[in-house]
């Protein structure tokens, strides 16, 4: 959504939003149900930083990502392309912060860039089985569930009375509107505490549901997405409490003929020093179980705030077979309820991100960048070659603006005894982006952004991710727009996501010994 501006919907009736809005309402007053927990926080509860009325404008408020007009927002649903468009719903709060629960809000856009905003889908409250927590969406093709070839069907968690059920809602409308279905839940809690998120992929033969139970995902497969039988379980004691699995299958980008499964998590990663984030492996799926190529888990993003991520193949089929897409919650659980967003709440989605899978040292690792479509909606201001550095001199790039796209050429011989730091602010408080060739790192430092001081020390803690050099060269490729910050290293071989606070923020260049850049370039929204 564009600044907070959504174009109108699809048409809705009055009289039935208002009956749903009052029975929403009623089910707030009695019924206290939580939002999706994570691995350190619980569901968002009434706070002094949120502003349930929103004012005009919001100096954080991103032009190309992904926020709610009001209210909370939280974990996105992997899309779906249904007539001609991608649809994708993410979990949304209308009474936060004096109450919990969450619905599907639903969103659309032809490039995966530009977004339509079309209200909430699945509402809350509205079975007896509680709210709508994260789930996914699936094309029924073939007509499983007897719904109707082509019926969208969503299997979604729900919590009443702290309990997690799996529940199925099916829409006939490409999306717009979800029924639920009248043998709910079609999955039922088997006495555990964590029994949710559950993702659904078909491999060929069967229906698979991924499912997040506490340090296991568990696996269960249907012949019709209403049937599940448990076929075994993946766990883990070295990641905390696991959320928003993810099961795929993938070929390799230079060797097309060869595939591989890749299941992913959303995590914790302090064992590894990292924050949470989502970590993968790559191996094979027989049909009833996974079974990794490697025991240490890679991660899809070094920083502080990529959470709950979801990925999707492309719809062309021969590049859907090399080529998926991804995109996250830009926020983390250590911080999520104290963001100084006046308008809304809970961060935002991240730009929707290219993944394919390349060799990498003897494995495999997902290689991810943003979607060329998001070209469409920048235009490059400047591009300046061979820029000479003079240590501690700043060098001025771009005056203040909401939204920067910075390239920069790197060689390796130009700065192998230098740090080069692209600061991104202003007045009102600063970031920096720390470019290291004698360590062969990038960091992101906010430690003094606008809101750094009043955040949890996890918010100051710098984030780093390795330079790839290749040919000793390396690109850097820097997204401020808003509140987020998302860097991408070596054409995306590894990439850095960021909460920034910084309205308004000017560009400036400067390094610690004499230096130069191949290539410096600049965009802003076209």
């Amino acid at each position: 959504m564009r600044a907070g501006r959504t174009k109108e919907g699809h048409p809705r009736r009055t009289l039935l939003w208002v009956i749903a809005a009052a029975i929403a309402l009623i089910a707030a007053v009695v019924i206290i149900v939580t939002v999706q927990r994570s691995p350190t926080e619980s569901a968002p509860t009434p706070s002094a930083t949120a502003t349930p009325s929103p004012p005009a404008s919001d100096p954080y408020r991103p032009a190309l990502h992904i926020t709610p007009e009001r209210h909370w927002m939280n974990d996105p649903q992997r899309p779906v392309f249904a007539d001609g468009l991608w649809h994708a719903y993410y979990l949304y709060n209308a009474d936060y912060p004096e109450g919990n629960g969450t619905a599907w809000y639903h969103v659309s856009s032809p490039d995966l860039v530009e977004w339509t905003d079309h209200g909430i889908a699945i509402e809350k409250y509205r079975n007896g089985l509680g709210d709508i927590q994260s789930g996914s969406v699936v094309v029924d093709e073939r007509d499983t569930a007897g719904f109707g070839a082509g019926a969208l069907v969503a299997l979604v968690t729900q919590q009443d009375a702290g309990v997690q059920r799996q529940s199925l809602f099916f829409s006939t409308d490409g999306g717009f509107t979800f029924t639920p279905y009248d043998g709910n839940p079609v999955l039922d809690n088997p006495g555990v505490d964590d029994f949710r998120d559950p993702k659904v992929v078909w491999d060929g033969r069967q229906w698979v549901m991924a499912l997040a139970e506490g340090d296991k995902v568990g696996f269960y497969v249907s012949p019709d997405l209403i049937s599940w039988t448990y076929t075994s379980g993946f766990i883990r004691d070295d990641l905390g409490l696991l959320e928003c699995p993810d099961l795929f299958s993938m070929a390799v980008e230079s060797d097309p003929d060869r595939s591989t499964w890749v299941l992913g998590v959303s995590a914790n990663g302090a064992a590894y020093d990292r924050t949470t984030g989502y970590a993968y492996w790559t191996g094979q799926w027989d049909g009833t179980q996974f079974v990794p190529a490697q025991d240490e888990p890679r991660w899809l993003d070094d920083g502080s705030d990529f959470y709950a991520a979801v990925t999707w193949p492309a719809t062309d089929e021969e590049a859907a077979a090399t080529t998926r897409y991804a995109l996250g919650w830009v926020n983390n659980w250590g911080y999520a309820r104290e963001l100084p967003t006046e308008a809304w709440q809970g961060g935002a989605q991240s730009l929707v991100r290219g993944l394919t899978l390349v060799d990498d040292d003897g494995g495999l690792r997902l290689r991810a960048v943003p979607i060329a479509a998001v070209d469409d909606h920048l235009a490059v201001q400047s591009e300046e070659r061979d820029l000479t550095l003079t240590s501690g001199t700043a060098v001025p790039l771009a005056d203040a603006a909401r939204t920067h796209r910075v390239r920069l050429d790197l060689e390796r011989h130009r700065m192998a005894e230098a740090a080069i730091t692209l600061t991104i602010g202003g007045n009102g408080g600063e970031v920096d982006v720390r470019i290291d060739g004698r360590e062969g790192t990038v960091t992101v430092d906010r430690s003094r952004d606008a809101a750094a001081a009043a955040l949890p020390d996890p918010y100051r803690d710098p984030r780093s991710t390795p330079i790839p050099w290749q040919d000793d060269t390396a690109t850097v490729e820097v997204i401020v727009d808003g509140l987020t910050l998302e860097l991408f290293v070596g054409d995306g071989a590894s990439s850095l996501t960021s909460l920034v606070f910084v309205p308004e923020a000017g560009l400036s260049l400067t390094s610690d010994a004499d230096s130069s850049l191949a290539r410096v370039q600049l965009s802003r929204v076209g």
